[in-house]
């Protein structure tokens, strides 16, 4: 689908959209139109429960005196309550509602509204959740249904000052095209994506301007990293870590960079630990982290974000086999931390902690981001909403829930502290890989993980509930979400950019 801005003008073809605020106040664009047909929209609006509440869609027909197709009512809601989020979700419910109708194209009318965000502002952010929102992964399916298929090939978005939009947009876009990434690669089946692929889907970022160097299983043997081998041992696939770098900071490109490290499980049987059989299919995802690390580096590179930014991501697949990890072993990690594997399918925190460390070890960070499908337990306790958030600085959790709460990716503060650190000691080794029993999963798993952070400001996202989604949001269909790709855009654009 093709989105073009342009002066606003009432189009000759296709389905035109206005806006009516609440208490079906019509906008100037919806009130031109209503003279213009005779009065039919306010006719219709008194015919029907559509009051101009946020997100509420009407569709009228369009009248013969116009050459148009239709004439969609879009609730904008309160004027006071219109922001940057609002007008991203009514663009991703105008892609849906104007694709289920069989329409090519659509224009939309925007206008200025006392108390909203000027027309421009508003104007890129629909064309941004109609963008979101247009995303899918059919590459597999050689049978559709026609209603299956999108429809809607072009959308314009009229606006007064149609430049300042465009320019607006244009940054936009480029997260989008970060956010498409991690979709594509969570949605990928385990036969296609795996270390060795997923590790060249990250040197495919060198096309954006981002510096990629893989590490293979010999140079982490070498790098003592044997907790994240341990992992990988069973698996005819052998590991990759990916090292991504963008240095956008103009003032010095060897500043100490931002850090962003992903857990990525390319396939999670839980090893000798095995999982249900109900359900592993949907494991093809616990590479999500990594996925989210790699948009955001792609989305930093294309809107050319000035800050130096590293991601980091390591790569394994867990399989059972005569070579697998046992329950029991005890493996020594890079930081030279011994570990007692009691559970093989808590297998992401072990990926991590050699992750974590060589990130430390040669980067110095300014602060360390990761992020995992680490946990069911975060989904018992958040379900599908919220992801956790563990982390040991003030000011860096507060920007996250904060960024979170901007981009409609909310974070959840979760606790960490001592007794529950206790929970993992072992007596065979440093530290055991799980807790002592089902309480506090997810809290003794991030504990695990602050073992190998030292001083540096972390945070660790449990993006287990909120990596994949059974159902529509309006700029999120079902499937893969990418949640904290835009998140973690908005977080770097808003405290670190020079």
């Amino acid at each position: 689908m093709k989105i073009s801005f342009a002066e606003p003008a009432l189009p000759k073809t296709g389905a035109v959209v206005v806006g009516v605020l609440e208490e079906s106040k019509l906008t100037e664009s919806a009130a031109d139109l209503d003279k213009r047909t005779g009065g039919s929209l306010r006719r219709a609006i008194a015919a029907s429960r559509f009051t101009g509440k946020k997100d509420e869609l009407l569709a009228v027909l369009a009248p013969a005196n116009l050459p148009l197709s239709r004439i969609v009512l879009a609730g904008l809601g309160k004027a006071s309550a219109i922001d940057a989020m609002r007008m991203q979700s009514l663009g991703g419910g105008l892609v849906a509602h104007l694709n289920a109708a069989g329409e090519t194209e659509a224009a939309v009318l925007i206008d200025a509204v006392e108390g909203a965000p000027p027309p421009a502002e508003c104007a890129a952010n629909l064309a941004y959740g109609a963008r979101l929102r247009s995303y899918r992964f059919d590459r597999y399916r050689t049978k559709q249904k026609p209603e299956q298929k999108p429809t809607m090939t072009r959308l314009t978005v009229l606006a007064a000052d149609a430049a300042a939009a465009k320019r607006s947009y244009q940054r936009l876009d480029k997260v989008a095209d970060g956010v498409f990434f991690t979709r594509d690669l969570v949605s990928e089946p385990a036969n296609i994506i795996y270390p060795e692929t997923l590790a060249e889907q990250a040197k495919h970022l060198e096309d954006d301007g981002v510096e990629v160097e893989i590490l293979d299983e010999k140079k982490m043997k070498k790098l003592g990293m044997g907790a994240l081998l341990g992992v990988a041992q069973g698996s005819a696939r052998p590991p990759r870590l990916a090292i991504m770098q963008w240095k956008g900071d103009a003032r010095s490109k060897s500043a100490a960079p931002l850090a962003f490290l992903g857990k990525g499980v390319t396939f999670d049987t839980g090893g000798i630990s095995i999982k249900p059989a109900a359900g592993m299919e949907d494991m093809k995802w616990d590479m999500g982290g990594a996925g989210v690390v790699m948009g955001l580096m792609k989305a930093l590179a294309g809107r050319k974000a000035k800050v130096n930014a590293v991601g980091l991501v390591g790569l394994v697949e867990n399989m059972p086999s005569g070579t697998a990890q046992r329950p029991g072993d005890i493996v020594t990690s890079m930081s030279g931390q011994t570990i007692e594997v009691l559970n093989t399918d808590a297998e992401g925190r072990l990926v991590l902690a050699d992750v974590l460390w060589y990130c430390q070890d040669r980067f110095k960070p300014r602060l360390m981001i990761d992020l995992a499908t680490l946990t069911g337990a975060i989904i018992v306790a958040l379900g599908h909403e919220n992801a956790g958030l563990f982390a040991n600085d003030e000011e860096l959790a507060e920007r996250l829930i904060a960024a979170g709460k901007a981009v409609g990716e909310p974070l959840w503060r979760m606790p960490l502290g001592e007794a529950y650190d206790r929970e993992i000691d072992s007596d065979a080794a440093d530290m055991k890989n799980i807790g002592g029993g089902r309480a506090g999963g997810s809290i003794t798993a991030a504990q695990f993980l602050q073992r190998f952070v030292n001083k540096t400001p972390w945070a660790h996202l449990d993006i287990a509930g909120t990596t994949w989604s059974k159902k529509d949001a309006p700029t999120v269909p079902k499937g893969a979400t990418a949640f904290g790709v835009r998140l973690l855009d908005h977080f770097v654009a808003q405290h670190y950019e020079s």
